[in-house]
């Protein structure tokens, strides 16, 4: 059932999920994550990180950060990272080495990331706010790994599907996916079809007419 789920989303871009995601009131498009390595899209169950700023507390056990992650992980997760913002790398080249090296389909990190030549050499995909060389040693702590995280107003809970490409990152509740994936595999067969009457030489106004513009309430 997973396996059908995650094909369905792979054949999808974010946008078509994000219009989706409109037409039923849910929350979900999380904007200005980029992909910095890999092809992308990638596609998967979310397993959550949380960090926070500063060192970790004394008695915490010496793990480092998404660590954990890797080690609960396999070929349907995408590691997503709660990043408090600072100039520090919420992720980097060891943790991408075993990330991929579990199957492991890709890393979303809401700040930054570092050591992307090395992720880019390993075709692992990383997807960040941006990049830095800092170390997350000293500045950054991994506070929880599976627990509810918000980015951006969107909740990501453990077992929420996730699509990233080079355009976004949209989360859909796992309670919600089929109806999700429903209305977005309506909207893109509807976009497929006004592409083809484009390219056919039918004038763009009357394919972006009121019928564009009401189709997402046509989805509802």
């Amino acid at each position: 059932m997973t396996a059908n789920i995650l094909d369905r989303l792979r054949d999808l871009d974010t946008c078509a999920l994000s219009d989706a995601l409109d037409a039923l009131g849910i929350e979900g498009a999380i904007s200005g994550i980029l992909c910095l390595s890999g092809t992308g899209p990638v596609a998967g169950r979310a397993l959550t990180v949380t960090l926070r700023a500063g060192p970790a507390p004394a008695d915490a056990p010496k793990v480092h950060l998404g660590a954990r992650a890797i080690a609960r992980g396999g070929t349907d997760s995408v590691i997503v990272v709660d990043h408090p913002g600072i100039d520090a790398g919420g992720w980097g080249g060891v943790l991408s080495n075993a990330a991929h090296e579990a199957g492991i389909a890709g890393t979303i990190v809401n700040g930054s990331s570092r050591d992307i030549d090395e992720a880019r050499a390993l075709g692992y995909p990383v997807f960040a706010r941006g990049a830095t060389a800092r170390t997350a040693r000293g500045r950054l702590h991994e506070a929880a790994t599976g627990e509810a995280i918000v980015l951006q107003g969107v909740t990501v809970c453990e077992g929420d599907y996730v699509l990233a490409d080079r355009t976004a990152v949209v989360v859909v509740p796992q309670g919600r996916i089929e109806d999700v994936l429903r209305a977005a595999e309506r909207i893109a067969a509807k976009e497929r079809l006004m592409t083809e009457a484009i390219n056919a030489g039918r004038p763009i106004m009357d394919v972006m007419g009121a019928d564009y513009e009401d189709m997402l309430d046509q989805m509802k």
